[in-house]
């Protein structure tokens, strides 16, 4: 992932079923579209996993995460669908492009009651 300047890597049965070098979670939002459930029962390498991604790796049914960054909220959500995650760092929130203020999604993933609702919000905030 590092040395291919990817930010996400979907793997499947030991292959390699989806590979994206885009920022932000419209990678994710992409895979889970393009795949149409093929996520089910695969394994996400993902540069950034905010509570947004966290979300949407347990909607497509992920059962494994590994992150460079994960956040509180991120690592909660995994843990708490019994996703098994690894990280190199962890962070209490992601914050935007400038580091100014938090990332608008990780803002936007506290607001969602359920993984549906996390997924057709998130797809409509990054349309």
């Amino acid at each position: 992932m590092k040395q291919r300047n990817l930010t996400l890597v979907v793997v499947k049965r030991g292959k390699v079923i989806f590979e994206t070098g885009a920022h932000g979670i419209s990678g994710l939002l992409k895979a889970i579209e393009e795949l149409n459930g093929k996520m089910r029962g695969s394994s996400v390498a993902d540069r950034i996993v905010g509570r947004a991604a966290a979300l949407l790796c347990v909607y497509s049914g992920v059962v494994a995460v590994f992150a460079i960054t994960a956040s509180d909220g991120g690592i909660e959500v995994l843990l708490e669908n019994h996703v098994s995650l690894e990280f190199e760092h962890s962070v209490p929130r992601i914050m935007d492009s400038k580091g100014t203020d938090v990332c608008p999604f990780e803002k936007l993933a506290w607001s969602f009651s359920s993984l549906i609702e996390a997924f057709e919000g998130l797809k409509a905030a990054c349309s």
